[in-house]
């Protein structure tokens, strides 16, 4: 086993192996080679040649979302780690674990004129959870220029190199330690900006640093009853309690807990496709119930009506706007909010922030809740079945589209399915329909991007034991086309695009929509398609323009093949808005 014969590559690689991080997605490159080798070359690690940093990033994401541990990125010096960052605020708002590791240029090299530099020391500074600028090494006694470029600072015979060497050690010793362990402790990115000096390339037989390694804090918040009781006791006296859940990871929340929830009358809770709750009591289509009553001439009165008194809520961001909406107009009394890290002031009212696990707190909430009769949730569960009806309704009369598309779609997902959604109108369309219960949904909700969707998927269908299934808008698949340059593509990763010729989901805006400059910078037209990137990649490719044969092409699109299968499914660009708001003028109506 050989690796870089820089100390500092090798301390990186040590702790990172130290604290389990064992998946490692390299962008290949120059400075970064002692780190490559140093990782490539001990069978421990996992790594994957991803050449485009951006979906490097984003594919790195898919494999923590997964695994829910940190993922490390690698990359060489200049721009390069510029592309990590939208990554790295998805990650930031979306709480997952990614570490960063960007080679960079000693100090004294930067802003002299030298290529692929520049300023990379706490480059994501408003979106990481902490930033470690290593120092330099100094190597087999060559005293080389240390400082900041501004300041250099020539080491010379009276200065003990040695023991300036065991100072640098133990300070990147530390800030490695440090960074690693905000990864895993408060689940989100951190970047650790390593320079290096030449030679680069060079390797000895056998690891010589051996790093003090610091254990990261599994000390977690817990509350007991006595903690809890004050708010058991306002709960219980409450005639309408609302339930709101934003993304949640599948399998979190034991069905016992769920099901104690869903007997309550006085409680409504509220879910939407992210958040991987199913209950028959629950109300997971949130914009069937309010969009209708929106339309109301009586609005206000249906609104008052289902205004809680305490609103609690778990998971990350909620996808619904008019939920949002409703409850910055309608605001409960309280708002509690349950996470370990963070709570958002959503809704303008947050007055407590329980900092512990949905599972633990319910373990101790639920035992001591005592339902109350009332007709707060079968009176709005009668409008639930409702709409159900009236949705059935609308489905079967409306010509091929979107809305139509999607509706035949996400019904035929086989069992146990993992299914990861793009962003903009393809999370938007699923949040209207009732999937099914055996499926484990993703989307990359943290910023909302429509960018690096098709690379989260790819990395996490590497770590999932399921099958997956990408589902991706026209514009979201040609952005992040890249994510398809890989070697780790399974034979079972399924991509079904929907191409209505550009960003549709604008024409349900206010404004023109029938001039050049509409369609030029906002809804960005297009006659492109998927086929020639599916030859270049080596995947299957079918495409399908009508109801008839999307049906015929479903049936065959999941069974075993040789190589990943894409389903391009082309809509009418100008049908798909009409068809969308006159649902739910249909939904009021009926």
């Amino acid at each position: 086993m050989k690796y870089s014969d820089i100390p500092l590559a090798q301390t990186v690689v040590a702790l990172c192996k130290a604290k389990e991080i064992e998946h490692i997605i390299i962008s290949p490159g120059s400075r970064n080679a002692p780190l490559t080798i140093t990782f490539t070359e001990d069978p421990y690690f996992k790594t994957y040649s991803v050449v485009d940093e951006r979906s490097a990033a984003f594919f790195a994401m898919g494999i923590a979302q997964q695994l829910k541990k940190p993922t490390a990125v690698v990359c060489t010096s200049g721009s390069a780690l510029l592309n990590y960052y939208p990554a790295i605020a998805e990650a930031f708002y979306s709480d997952i674990p990614l570490i960063v590791l960007s080679a960079d240029r000693p100090s004294y090299r930067i802003d002299i004129g030298d290529g692929q530099t520049i300023r990379q020391d706490d480059v994501y500074a408003r979106h990481i959870l902490y930033n470690a600028n290593l120092k330099q090494d100094i190597r087999g006694g060559d005293l080389k220029v240390l400082g900041d470029g501004k300041n250099p600072a020539k080491l010379d015979k009276y200065i003990d190199s040695i023991k300036l060497q065991q100072g640098i050690q133990e300070f990147n010793e530390q800030e490695i330690n440090a960074a690693i362990n905000t990864s895993i402790e408060e689940n989100g990115p951190v970047h650790i900006n390593i320079p290096f000096e030449e030679p680069l390339y060079n390797k000895v037989s056998e690891q010589f640093v051996n790093p003090s390694v610091i254990a990261p804090n599994s000390k977690k918040e817990t509350y007991t009853k006595e903690d809890l009781q004050p708010y058991i006791d306002r709960w219980n006296k409450a005639e309408k309690k609302m339930i709101l859940v934003g993304v949640n990871p599948p399998n979190t929340i034991d069905n016992e807990l769920l099901e104690l929830l869903a007997k309550d009358e006085s409680v409504v809770v509220f879910t939407e496709t992210t958040s991987n709750l199913n209950n028959s009591r629950f109300f997971p289509n949130i914009d069937k119930i309010i969009a209708p009553i929106e339309k109301l001439e009586n609005s206000e009165e249906y609104f008052k009506e289902l205004q809680p008194t305490i609103l609690l809520t778990f998971g990350g961001m909620v996808i619904s706007k008019k939920i949002k909406a409703f409850l910055r107009s309608h605001q409960p009394k309280e708002h509690w909010h349950i996470d370990s890290k963070k709570a958002y002031d959503t809704f303008y009212c947050l007055s407590k922030h329980f900092k512990t696990t949905p599972t633990d707190f319910f373990k101790v909430f639920l035992n001591e809740m005592s339902p109350k009769k009332s007709d707060f949730q079968p009176s709005w569960l009668s409008i639930k079945a409702q709409r159900s009806k009236a949705h059935k309704q609308y489905v079967m009369q409306i010509p091929f589209s979107d809305f139509k598309a999607y509706e035949r779609i996400l019904k035929t997902i086989p069992d146990n399915y993992q299914l990861q959604l793009s962003n903009s109108s393809t999370i938007r369309y699923a949040q209207l329909f009732q999937l099914n219960d055996s499926l484990k949904v993703y989307c990359n909700r943290g910023t909302s991007g429509i960018d690096g969707s098709t690379s989260t998927a790819i990395g996490a269908s590497i770590i999932s034991n399921s099958p997956v299934l990408f589902i991706t808008g026209d514009l979201s698949f040609f952005y992040d086309s890249n994510a398809l340059w890989n070697n780790y593509i399974k034979n079972d990763f399924r991509i079904i695009v929907i191409n209505n010729g550009g960003g549709g989901i604008f024409r349900i805006l206010p404004g023109d929509k029938d001039s050049k400059n509409f369609d030029d910078y906002f809804e960005t037209t297009h006659h492109l398609n998927a086929k020639g990137i599916c030859e270049t990649y080596n995947i299957n490719y079918q495409s399908v323009d009508s109801e008839e044969s999307l049906e015929l092409v479903l049936h065959e699109f999941y069974k075993s093949s040789g190589k990943p299968s894409l389903l391009e499914v082309f809509t009418p660009r100008k049908l798909n808005d009409e068809i969308l708001l006159n649902y739910f003028n249909f939904l009021n109506k009926n």
